[in-house]
């Protein structure tokens, strides 16, 4: 059954059309413009499924064999093939898979090896840094003293001596590697080398490239950090939600960061979603597609560098790509709105060494609906007219339509 007959069949149009309509809209937006944010995919209908399965119904406070309420017994079978899957998946000693989100994944970590008042290394807000990274408006800028290392001004790679540098003179608690702008794979051999020689933790935040790295497209930062934080969405293609994976020595103090100290009652139909997205990562077809997702990147990112674009670090490793648009004459947040209009769905990112705000894409979505390279070249060619002025917001707009009714994310 497709998801456009569920919702249109479902007792949701007979008890709250508004909201039934609404939910359709969301649908036809999605299907008919490019999804091109890179912390963005299109879930499964059995990851679907699950999310709206009578699991919501169940209050879990507690771990399996260990809840705070009765009636678990099924949900905790759910729970531990989840965390099964997960250790499996990337071969973890250990994985918590109730962290609702990356960033409470990010404050379970940190509550797990941290005191407030410790010293942080982490890669800086303006060169890719995430909120979680020391942000002042979050927890960890006001909780803990954040130094932030950044990127080289002309290759845009990870400046190894200054994280180096830093290190030595800082002699933090922890580092942290990982972004949510940097299209380059991360040496966790080197962090690793680096937390070692001033006796730190080293946490990697893997959020976008975890999917990546389940696919074997990626370096995997397990053998390596103490911690792994990621989400199990991207290019994941989970449910939105969080995960922790880590060594045995750790395991105990991660659950108990988790839950009771940051976290109350676990989600247990995002877990069993959690649970399906997993055992579809395990499969050669996701092998497949992560590998497929890189290809796309480097074919988008290279016809978006043809096309007049500043593509930083000159590519991609990965599903993310971002790039400056101003030599066509446009700044980060108006390419943005033009871009939108013409049914090109993206974000704005920083851009290190400057004031400008560039964009940040990723092909995730696409590949899931069967795009490959030659839809990745006229994705390009597209984008950079509507940004030069060649081709109208509308016009534009009419080609994605056209577009993407070849690709629907959810036939049927």
């Amino acid at each position: 059954m497709s998801v456009t007959h569920t919702l249109e069949t479902d007792v949701l149009r007979h008890q709250d059309p508004a909201m039934a309509e609404l939910l359709l809209a969301e649908l036809e937006r999605q299907s008919a413009t490019l999804q091109l944010i890179a912390a963005e995919n299109f879930c499964s209908p059995a990851v679907l499924a699950a999310l709206g399965s009578a699991f919501a119904n169940k209050y879990a406070e507690g771990y399996p064999g260990a809840r705070h309420h009765g009636g678990c017994e099924i949900v905790d079978v759910a729970e531990r093939a989840a965390v099964d899957r997960a250790k499996a998946l990337f071969g973890a000693e250990h994985a918590n898979v109730q962290a609702h989100s990356g960033s409470s994944a990010v404050l379970a970590a940190y509550a797990t090896l941290l005191r407030p008042g410790d010293t942080v290394l982490a890669l800086g807000l303006s060169h890719g840094g995430h909120l979680t990274h020391g942000s002042p408006a979050n927890f960890s800028g006001r909780w803990f003293d954040f130094v932030g290392y950044g990127v080289d001004a002309e290759s845009g790679l990870i400046d190894h001596d200054q994280v180096r540098h830093l290190a030595r003179n800082h002699r933090p608690k922890a580092i942290v590697c990982g972004s949510i702008a940097y299209p380059r794979h991360i040496d966790y051999a080197f962090f690793r080398e680096v937390a070692d020689e001033v006796g730190a933790y080293l946490i990697a935040d893997a959020a976008h490239p975890i999917g990546l790295v389940a696919g074997g497209a990626a370096p995997s930062p397990v053998p390596y950090a103490d911690i792994v934080c990621a989400t199990t969405h991207k290019v994941l293609r989970g449910p939105r939600g969080g995960m922790i994976l880590c060594g045995a020595e750790l395991a105990e103090r991660v659950d108990r960061a988790v839950f009771p100290f940051t976290q109350g009652g676990a989600q247990m139909h995002t877990i069993a979603a959690k649970a399906v997205a997993f055992g579809e990562a395990a499969t050669p077809a996701f092998s497949a597609y992560a590998h497929q997702v890189v290809a796309n990147a480097r074919v988008l990112a290279g016809h978006l560098a043809a096309e007049g674009l500043v593509v930083t670090t000159g590519g991609t490793d990965t599903h993310l790509i971002t790039a400056d648009p101003s030599p066509l004459g446009v700044d980060g947040r108006t390419a943005r709105g033009r871009l939108l209009a013409a049914g090109l769905v993206l974000d704005c990112c920083v851009l290190p060494h400057g004031d400008g705000r560039g964009l940040r894409l990723g092909t995730a979505a696409v590949t899931t609906q069967g795009m490959g390279e030659p839809e990745m070249v006229r994705i390009a060619a597209l984008l950079a007219a509507v940004l030069r002025g060649a081709t109208e917001p509308a016009a534009a707009r009419e080609e994605v339509r056209a577009l993407t009714g070849q690709f629907p994310p959810y036939p049927g």
